[in-house]
């Protein structure tokens, strides 16, 4: 049983940032589910939120968040996200992180949905995530162990403790990776909905591993879909950063009509909820939306990833028009953690947006994530150095070779997303969340009350395994949850989705915290 004093399920920039902060002193272990760089973090194109200008408060950036989140956010842990900020922004970008900066070498800043200002360092244009994630790799080579095309499978646990985890290398054999600390950075669940900004491997594995091992987690319904996915003829291309309407791009129909006029204050730099329900809302009434870039210029300059995104799928850039559509982007739901990354289950940590601080509240603010990413995996590195370290040691096989769910007849990946799509989507309401609830629970009981023996699925196997695990938890989140929040919109319980009823439901969310009913794992 390879053995590390700590063990790091996951690649995207949480993940590397711990191993970064720990792996100077400690025996580091990363387990990814691909190669190292495929994460949804290397996918990240807008840039990283921090108060960096001196025009520029954490106050401000704070307000922003909150405002943005609908009041849902965790006080404490959201001021120290954005305070922390600047000071691991400019520490990266001292050593050699190579953020945009103009001819005097002052950083770049841009901006995007919900900002009041312009606080967005990037890098590359449009290939922010790219930098972070090359910058962090090169730094750990050589210093951790990493297994790439490694899935892991199960926590494994002993005595109420996390222990390590099972998981099956690219040569399909189970291995038992132990260790003192173990640290979930495995991302979010994008391939749980049928259009995703995600990458392909983001099947919320992490939270489904968690909720097996008796893990705690919470406000699983807040789904951010991003408005602006470059669609054609029906599919999902990419995503279509937010920072180019920062940069002057504006929502139009086919007619040339401004969609998001009239609808918020912010217009098209509205909050992510707010603008995908609009396009969504056009798009049922058969209206066709694009995003007009035509006041943009040196657009190919500015955003080189998405103009070759757009070339390489026959868009005429000429023409300024990006027909686009929203589709799932974060979760905002997740592992309960506190602020040192700590979970229920001793030794097990969480981070990233595989985790749930509290910092996004109901909808989070444009940009955040990388931060939260950066901020919190240093801060789960420096508690996990403060604690004792303990003598390592080998570990007796905890794999009960004959026990557990043997097999279950399963649905087609496709099956899942569909369902999710249609009934937990951007728009709900009771009855079609009544119906999802009824599917999953005709197959989902074997899978919460039974241990599984990983013998007996293969990787493919697994992924639909936690998708309808986490789909099902997802769905009972969203029906407990009776008001419209952020990214969880419930059609049942509002008339119209108008400024009126904006500026009342603002009102609401500043008196009116609900909490939801935390998700206890079944072990």
């Amino acid at each position: 049983m390879p053995r590390s004093d700590i063990l790091i399920i996951g690649s995207g920039i949480a993940a590397l940032t711990v191993a970064y902060h720990t792996c100077k002193t400690y025996n580091v272990t990363i387990l990814t589910k691909g190669a190292l760089k495929s994460s949804n973090s290397a996918l990240a194109q807008g840039g990283v939120a921090a108060v960096v200008s001196d025009t520029d408060t954490w106050q401000s950036h704070y307000k922003d968040t909150v405002t943005a989140g609908c009041y849902h956010n965790e006080e404490a842990l959201t001021k120290y996200l954005v305070k922390q900020g600047k000071e691991e922004i400019l520490s990266l970008f001292k050593k050699g992180v190579p953020f945009d900066i103009d001819r005097a070498g002052n950083l770049l800043l841009g901006k995007e949905g919900a900002h009041s200002l312009n606080r967005i360092v990037h890098a590359g244009g449009d290939a922010t995530g790219k930098a972070l994630v090359d910058f962090m790799s090169e730094r750990i080579k050589g210093k951790v162990r990493i297994h790439e095309h490694t899935m892991a499978l199960n926590l494994m646990k002993k005595n109420q403790r996390c222990v390590g985890a099972i998981a099956r290398n690219k040569e399909g054999e189970l291995i038992e990776y132990s260790a003192q600390h173990i640290v979930l950075a495995s991302g979010g669940c994008g391939q749980l909905y049928t259009h995703t900004s995600n990458h392909s491997f983001m099947t919320g594995d992490g939270l489904a591993m968690a909720y097996r091992a008796g893990a705690e987690l919470v406000d699983l319904e807040f789904i951010q879909f991003h408005p602006t996915m470059l669609t054609l003829k029906g599919a999902t291309i990419g995503l279509i950063s937010e920072a180019v309407r920062g940069e002057g791009a504006v929502l139009v129909d086919e007619q040339g009509r401004r969609v998001m006029e009239g609808i918020h204050p912010l217009e098209d730099l509205a909050p992510r909820d707010v603008v995908s329900r609009r396009i969504f809302s056009c798009i049922k009434e058969g209206r066709t939306v694009f995003l007009n870039i035509q006041h943009i210029q040196n657009f190919k300059v500015r955003f080189p990833t998405i103009a070759k995104m757009c070339s390489d799928h026959g868009v005429d850039l000429k023409k300024g028009l990006l027909p686009v559509s929203p589709g799932m982007h974060f979760h905002m739901g997740g592992i309960k953690s506190n602020l040192s990354g700590e979970t229920s289950v001793p030794n097990l940590y969480a981070v990233g947006e595989a985790a749930c601080t509290g910092v996004h509240g109901a909808n989070r603010l444009a940009s955040n994530s990388l931060l939260e990413g950066i901020v919190f995996g240093k801060r789960v590195a420096e508690v996990i150095c403060s604690k004792p370290r303990e003598q390592t040691k080998s570990e007796n096989s905890l794999r009960k070779e004959t026990s557990g769910l043997l097999s279950i007849s399963l649905p087609a990946k496709s099956e899942i997303q569909k369902m999710m799509t249609n009934y937990v989507g951007i728009v709900r309401e009771q009855s079609g969340l009544q119906i999802i609830l009824d599917w999953f629970e005709s197959m989902i009981s074997p899978l919460l009350f039974q241990p599984i023996n990983v013998n007996n699925f293969t990787n493919e196997q697994f992924e639909r395994l936690n998708m309808l695990t986490l789909g099902y938890l997802i769905s009972r989140s969203a029906m407990q949850r009776t008001e419209s929040r952020g990214a969880h919109f419930r059609a049942d319980f509002n008339r119209k989705d108008d400024r009126k009823w904006l500026k009342k439901q603002v009102a609401h969310n500043k008196q009116v915290n609900l909490k939801q009913e935390v998700l206890i794992g079944v072990n």
